[in-house]
């Protein structure tokens, strides 16, 4: 091997590893930036839920009240 191959084959080397360490920091990046989304997704998630959970017991309380038969009779007298 001449001494030219040898440096041309280190400076090929060089490069690749330098190319291959920004590749791996664009890979962290965008992993650490999904993570994030992730969890502010999780969060977003709960709150829907919780939301979600009251509405339904006020539903329920709602269906209560309108099947309940003094509902259908007051509502008899206020027709009148």
């Amino acid at each position: 091997m001449t001494g030219t191959t040898m440096i041309v084959l280190i400076v090929f080397i060089s490069v690749g590893f330098g190319v291959m360490y920004d590749m791996y920091k664009k890979h962290l990046e965008f992993k650490e930036k999904t993570f994030n989304l992730n969890q502010q997704n999780d969060l977003k998630n709960e709150s829907l839920e919780q939301k979600i959970t009251t509405l339904e017991h006020r539903i329920q309380v709602l269906e209560k009240i309108v099947t309940d038969e003094g509902y259908s009779v007051q509502k008899d007298i206020n027709n009148l």
